[in-house]
């Protein structure tokens, strides 16, 4: 195992993390087992956080702030930590999406990540085979900070409806995931939409894009394949996006008629199915 003194705490925000955490615990004259027990988790698991080997959560984070009297460092320090648990092409975006003012975004495969539950989430990485789901889920749902911020971004999403009936995990985990989306209903800053599938021809058959806005900066369309992002500000690309968004919204159904069409899906589809005991199961 690596010795937090042999760690660069330049060498990444999980580095620097561990490397302050140990500082700050041995200036406080505690052991890990102390520190452990007073922030309520093992001395293992604060060992493994010193020696960068396991990723800090912001409960956690916040807990290590009051222990330790460290004025909001770790608090500070775990969002960074988190993001760089992000692909490395996808965390240029995570640093816009952050500040946007507003985001529009047509989905085609999977429920928009700020919408997430983190059952859903990390069912989709698993399909997506992808390492250190624990780590990527806790990112993920750290992203979605900003929309319990004091000035959230206003959030509009346009649902293709293959993914109301996509199912990632079991039975529960759906009827989770579209009751969460059906709760955004009565937040004004958040808009869901569904393009049904009768929809044949629409402009954006080429994928889901996302278009961000920001108080002073120039408006940004975003959008990915395999294994990449691509990010452009270019005015006339940006111009037809939002275009082509526009004609998107005008085919998705209503934001009344695209909930009911959401509940009914969650109903029909996702319904508690009653086990032989007559107790009732999600999964």
């Amino acid at each position: 195992m690596v010795h937090i003194r042999e760690l660069d705490p330049s060498g990444s925000p999980l580095a620097y993390y561990g490397y302050e955490l140990r500082r700050a615990r041995e200036a406080a004259g505690l052991t890990q087992g102390q520190l452990g027990s007073i922030v309520f988790c093992t001395g293992s698991l604060i060992g493994q956080i010193e020696t960068a080997s396991k990723v800090p959560q912001r409960e956690l984070s916040e807990r290590l702030d009051a222990a330790l009297g460290t004025g909001g460092l770790f608090s500070r320090l775990v969002g960074l930590v988190l993001r760089s648990q992000l692909p490395s092409w996808f965390q240029p975006y995570a640093e816009m999406e952050a500040k946007a003012a507003s985001i529009a975004t047509y989905q085609t495969q999977v429920v928009y990540g700020l919408l997430q539950t983190p059952d859903y989430a990390r069912a989709v990485m698993e399909a997506g085979w992808v390492d250190k789901l624990d780590e990527r889920v806790a990112a993920r749902m750290d992203r979605q900070r900003i929309l319990t911020r004091e000035q959230p971004p206003f959030v509009w999403v346009v649902l293709d409806e293959v993914v109301l009936h996509r199912p990632f995990g079991g039975r529960g985990i759906m009827r989770e995931q579209l009751t969460r989306l059906l709760a955004f209903h009565d937040r004004r800053e958040i808009r869901v939409q569904v393009l049904p599938l009768g929809v044949g021809q629409h402009p954006a058959t080429a994928g889901g894009f996302t278009i961000m806005r920001f108080d002073g900066q120039v408006d940004t369309c975003y959008s990915e394949n395999y294994d990449s992002g691509y990010t452009t500000a270019n005015p006339s690309v940006v111009k037809d996006c939002a275009h082509r968004y526009d004609h998107l919204q005008a085919a998705a159904l209503s934001i009344e008629d695209s909930a009911k069409l959401i509940a009914r899906v969650r109903e029909e589809r996702y319904a508690e199915q009653p086990e032989p005991d007559g107790e009732s199961a999600v999964a």
